[in-house]
């Protein structure tokens, strides 16, 4: 394939594209804009987080090939805030611009049967599963895979497209409802926790690390991100090399989220990868040099890597719909704004729903003891999940 003639770095008032226009997008066009660029965001949505604050929209179809040659012919580099884009779209850019994270990283990654032999493959462990084309497949599973968690191969996220499994009966049951689509069946692990790490990796192979974040889901949504995670240094540092690794192995440019879970004794197993910035770097804007969404656009833009310090302490509430809906629409921000160490950000979403993400907070603080006490109160005032 012809390499597209882009002369990096970019300079300011240079236009960078954008794949989807949800609310990591419109964090991308904020710290894109910051910079001195102009964002074009390609999303099929009317109203979008990330169309509502963009230089331009497109609205299209992200296969809508009319409507990708005219965001290729504006934008001199191009990046996507979701997994799910189709890789075509991305192959379809880089005929003619800077795609990143290329569509093959892409590929790899949206597709949980080739993702976890990836990692698998890379010499990272991951929980013991089997890929489930078809009913057959379950019959012939290991019986050790149960209880386990079957998962929809493809467009699965927030815990959506997933079924807890205790019986072979009970993973037949669950395929069918999803449609007998290629899925994995993963066993069930105990669990001491979940982390994750983010890094961003530039064109010149250049990778840097934000500390290391802890999570705690529920029902499948991200609750809340504690950092730096309350782990031991020999924890972190494995996870943070396995991600490097995983990065450097997909040759992957921009930001890069893997998640994992600790096991008793400190074992470490990847979850997943997420070719993007992610939820739980989102006290990067507030707490770190550099925000994760900057580093997105200083990487697909050819420009050096920011630093990743971390220059507070930091806890990261998820701010869901279920908050506007416990408090008939309006939730008590002054309240909220009262704690002086608490950092709001709103993505501008019209609908509030049970389950959907609307917002964050960020409590900031010298201290991560006042920075988990401080979120607490937040949490119980606004009905936050925690």
């Amino acid at each position: 394939m012809t390499m597209p003639r882009v002369n990096l770095p970019l300079t300011p008032g240079d236009w960078l594209g954008m794949l989807g226009g949800g609310q990591l997008g419109r964090m991308f066009c904020m710290a894109a804009q910051s910079l001195g660029f102009r964002v074009c965001v390609l999303d099929p949505a009317e109203d979008s987080p990330a169309g509502s604050v963009a230089d331009r929209h497109l609205r299209a179809d992200y296969l809508d090939e009319a409507a990708l040659a005219e965001l290729a012919g504006l934008c001199s580099a191009v990046s996507t805030e979701f997994e799910n884009v189709p890789a075509r779209a991305l192959e379809f850019l880089a005929r003619s611009c800077v795609v990143s994270p290329s569509a093959a990283a892409v590929a790899t990654v949206q597709d949980r049967i080739r993702e976890k032999a990836f990692i698998r493959d890379a010499g990272i462990p991951v929980a013991p599963y089997a890929p489930i084309v078809q009913v057959s497949d379950l019959d012939a599973a290991d019986p050790g895979l149960f209880p386990g968690i079957l998962k929809v191969a493809r467009l699965g996220y927030d815990g959506k497209g997933q079924a807890g499994v205790a019986s072979l009966d009970e993973a037949r049951e669950a395929f069918r409802d999803f449609g007998e689509v290629p899925c994995v069946l993963e066993k069930r692990l105990s669990l001491e926790l979940e982390v994750s790490v983010v890094v961003a990796r530039g064109v010149d192979g250049q990778t840097l690390a934000y500390p290391v974040s802890e999570n705690v889901h529920v029902a499948g949504i991200l609750a809340t991100s504690t950092v730096p995670a309350r782990v031991s240094q020999d924890v972190a540092a494995r996870a943070t090399a396995a991600t490097i690794g995983l990065a450097r192995a997909l040759d992957y440019v921009g930001v890069l989220c893997t998640e994992f879970f600790v096991l008793e004794g400190g074992q470490l197993v990847a979850n997943e990868i997420a070719p993007r910035p992610h939820n739980s770097g989102h006290y990067t804007i507030d707490a770190c040099v550099t925000s994760q969404f900057e580093q997105q656009v200083r990487a697909m833009a050819g420009l050096p890597l920011g630093a990743t310090r971390q220059h507070q302490q930091a806890v990261m509430l998820n701010l869901l719909g279920d908050c506007w809906i416990a408090a008939d629409g309006q939730p008590p921000w002054a309240e909220l704004l009262a704690h002086p160490e608490a950092k709001l950000h709103l993505y501008g979403k019209r609908e509030a729903r049970a389950g959907r993400k609307m917002g964050h907070v960020t409590v900031v603080a010298a201290s991560l003891t006042h920075a988990v006490h401080v979120a607490g109160l937040i949490a119980q005032r606004v009905g936050a999940a925690r």
